[in-house]
């Protein structure tokens, strides 16, 4: 697997830690972290990275206006969610979720495919 970068958008901090952690032990770099709508919408309309992780819920309020400009840009996305993807949108119904409480095998999994994308 390439190194890629990471846009993170999670509202625990713990979380956000935890996952950072996982994508740097996996090799890849962390280009962003935010955990408010916005603070995440100027990286989501300028930074340069490859994918994008996403909290759905981010304090109380849906992260599908970060994930907008993201698609509109052509960066791909993951959710994070302890909803599953039957809580999602019917727009992003091809989104790849990732189901909190997730592991290290379930993330790299979900970066593989999409990298086969890239």
């Amino acid at each position: 697997m390439r190194k890629l970068r990471v846009f993170v958008v999670e509202d625990e901090s713990l979380v956000a830690m935890l996952i950072e952690d996982l994508l740097h032990d996996m090799g890849h770099d962390v280009a962003a972290v935010a955990s408010r709508i916005e603070d995440a919408l100027g990286p989501a309309q300028s930074g340069q990275f490859d994918v994008a992780i996403i909290d759905v819920n981010l304090d109380g309020r849906s992260s599908y206006p970060i994930a907008d400009v993201l698609v509109e840009r052509g960066v791909p996305c993951i959710f994070a969610t302890g909803y599953g993807a039957t809580g999602l949108n019917a727009r992003y119904s091809d989104t790849p979720v990732l189901v909190k409480p997730f592991t290290a095998t379930e993330l790299e999994n979900i970066l593989s495919r999409l990298e086969e994308r890239l």
